[in-house]
């Protein structure tokens, strides 16, 4: 799992998405002009890569979310691997319910025009 993330990471940092052509368009963007909740996500991994954080933030805050709490739970797991201990990721209905309210009020309000901060 850890390679295949660090080869898409290493290829979106390779490849910059903010040159069009290299990646297919967001297909609700492209039909609606609606940011959906993903929108900016390569282009935040490539300012992520290249540790530029304000613009990874600026491109999807909640992917560089994603990619902090990714790293976390997979050295979690790989410490607890390493013990011989399991390891078991059991969120919970209320916190599900959480993230998905995250998610959704994110996606909102990025089309909103208040929101053009957000904006990818």
């Amino acid at each position: 799992m850890l390679a295949a993330v660090a080869a898409a990471f290493a290829y979106v940092g390779t490849v910059d998405p903010n040159h069009p052509g290299h990646y297919p368009p967001c297909p609700l963007y492209r039909f609606t002009g609606l940011y959906c909740p993903g929108c900016g996500g390569l282009r935040s991994a490539h300012a992520f890569i290249h540790g530029d954080l304000a613009g990874a933030l600026h491109d999807n805050a909640v992917a560089v979310l994603g990619y902090g709490v990714f790293a976390v739970l997979w050295a979690v797991w790989a410490i607890r691997a390493a013990r011989g201990l399991p390891f078991r990721i059991d969120p919970g209905r209320g916190r599900m319910w959480a993230l998905g309210a995250l998610v959704a009020v994110f996606t909102v309000v990025r089309n909103l025009p208040f929101g053009g901060w957000l904006h990818p």
